[in-house]
């Protein structure tokens, strides 16, 4: 576990703090390696055996089940790997362990053997477990309580993540797909390794945030590991744990782009384009690429609302964003209707689907996790963060099923049936929002601008 708090005088770049950027590009690249690899999974499995580029000839239906109870474990691996750095590493040497199984763990699926196969996946999903909550909570420990800043330093943490799946998708992707599907295996454990090595050389700027209290010069910080939590604490935490929720709900949807979207834009989408067919992992990408043009315009949009007084809770951007993100599936059942009437459908209804998807994304995800770093006790940082991914991983799961349940459902009634779920669940938990938000006991109150220089 680490201090929260943001020592004096620390060095900023663009208004942030330089330990911000240091694992900006961490976690940039450990998601080039993990969404490389989730880009081509889906695909190598269904992968025909008697095929040029031979995959594992799974069906669908496998591929797919498979591919939820590997994408729930890696989150859910974060609870462990929350309460180790909070019991015993701290966050930053759980950053470094987790980066290091993950790059042994994606170098090791280069290798063409079943076994192989499946001790990467293990390997990936406890360094995972290690590295993703703790680099999250290291975001929020940069920033003072009550700084406005701490949203938008996690929409750039958050844009960072998303440049690394954005050249994942294209070049992992693309060499997975043309050149073998084991090279792109490879090129994602490089990427890892990459990531590694700078957060190893940008520790100077990272002294203050990551380490383990129990090791503190801070004798109230030693000591707030064993009190007991308050009730403002307690409360807090109950409106974690009724956020993750729609946390639930969100991933659950929005993770059909790595398995059932991915494979009917593979089968199902007329991919030409001036005659040249667009291969199917690019459109993990667009997710990234809106991203990467939106992130800061979304991010500033909720801060100019926030000074000015109007309504712009975290509660409240997460639940407007399940709502956003919810009515992009209504794009995916145009497609699966165009698909029923001429036998293919247009990829301008992906890019529509994926637009949406991403704005509904900016509003709960990188929101969520600067929440948590507001609302959980000091003491279980680590944890809270690591419960936020497990419920993420349950989303993953949930997103599985559903795909699953699309070979006898069909992509339409799917499609159709999370559009309106999403904005039905969004509009039930918005009903109770403010009576959630007085649980918190004003911890988003009087934030303002602050900095540290």
């Amino acid at each position: 576990m680490a201090s929260t708090t943001l020592q004096p005088h620390q060095k900023e770049l663009f208004g942030h703090p330089v330990g911000l950027y240091i694992l900006f590009f961490t976690e940039m690249w450990e998601r080039f390696s993990y969404y490389g690899m989730r880009a081509i999974l889906v695909l190598y499995l269904v992968q025909a055996t008697s095929d040029k580029n031979a995959g594992l000839g799974w069906s669908n239906g496998e591929a797919l089940a498979l591919y939820g109870w590997y994408t729930m474990f890696v989150y859910v691996a974060s609870i462990p790997g929350g309460w180790i750095a909070d019991k015993f590493l701290g966050q930053k040497k759980s950053v470094l362990y987790g980066g290091l199984l993950l790059v042994a763990g994606h170098s090791i699926l280069a290798v063409e053997q079943m076994w192989a196969f499946y001790t990467g996946l293990a390997l990936i999903i406890l360094g995972v477990g290690l590295l993703k909550p703790n680099i999250s909570t290291m975001v929020g420990g940069l920033y003072k309580q009550g700084d406005i800043r701490r949203d938008k330093g996690f929409t750039i943490f958050y844009i960072g993540i998303n440049v690394g799946a954005f050249l994942a998708g294209i070049i992992v992707g693309y060499v997975g797909e043309v050149h073998g599907w084991h090279y792109g295996f490879g090129l994602a454990g490089i990427g890892m390794a990459l990531g590694l090595f700078q957060f190893v050389l940008g520790q100077k700027y990272l002294k203050q945030v990551g380490n383990y209290l129990g090791e503190s010069n801070d004798e109230d910080e030693k000591e707030s590991m064993n009190k007991p939590l308050t009730k403002v604490e307690k409360d807090r935490v109950v409106v974690l744990f009724i956020s993750f929720l729609l946390v639930i709900v969100f991933w659950g949807a929005f993770e059909q782009a790595g398995g059932l979207m991915n494979i009917y834009t593979s089968e199902k989408t007329n991919r030409m384009l001036m005659g040249w067919e667009v291969p199917a992992s690019w459109f993990q990408s667009l997710n990234s690429m809106f991203i990467i043009l939106l992130g800061t315009l979304v991010a500033s949009y909720w801060a100019k609302r926030k000074l000015k007084g109007k309504e712009a809770s975290s509660l409240f951007k997460m639940i407007i964003g399940l709502i956003i993100m919810g009515t992009g599936f209504f794009f995916m059942t145009a497609a699966a209707a165009q698909y029923q009437a001429v036998g293919s459908s247009a990829m301008y209804w992906l890019v529509l689907a994926y637009l949406f998807h991403t704005v509904g994304e900016l509003c709960l995800s990188p929101v969520a996790l600067s929440y948590i770093t507001k609302l959980a006790p000091v003491k279980y940082a680590s944890l809270m963060m690591g419960i936020y991914f497990a419920m993420t991983g349950f989303g993953n799961k949930l997103a599985g099923l559903l795909g699953e349940a699309s070979e006898n459902l069909g992509e339409y009634t799917i499609f159709t049936g999370i559009a309106v779920f999403c904005i039905l669940f969004g509009g039930l938990v918005l009903l109770f929002r403010k009576k959630l938000e007085v649980l918190t006991h004003g911890a988003e109150d009087n934030e303002h601008e602050m900095h540290s220089n």
